[in-house]
């Protein structure tokens, strides 16, 4: 099991998001937990442990921390604005 934790920029991210959105990105972030790398994650170019998942139109950019077990929510965004 790995711990979850969000910066600060993803707690201001989730804020934004509808309640029902919200609801299922949580959800999804939650499963990072028992597994970092489900099915349809992507390993983003140019960075060693960068990730993301997609939740409808939004993307949770992560990184995965394999030896100390950690996953840290960096950007929850648009997928129009996630990698900006």
């Amino acid at each position: 099991m790995y711990r979850v934790f969000l910066e600060r920029a993803a707690e201001r991210d989730l804020k934004k998001l509808s309640v029902r959105l919200h609801d299922r990105v949580i959800a999804a972030i939650q499963g990072l937990a028992k597994n970092p790398r489900p099915s349809g994650c992507r390993k983003l170019t140019g960075a060693d442990n960068d990730w993301r998942i997609r939740v409808g139109d939004y993307g949770v950019v992560y990184e995965i921390a394999d030896t100390i077990r950690v996953v840290r929510i960096n950007r929850v965004r648009h997928r129009r604005e996630v990698y900006r």
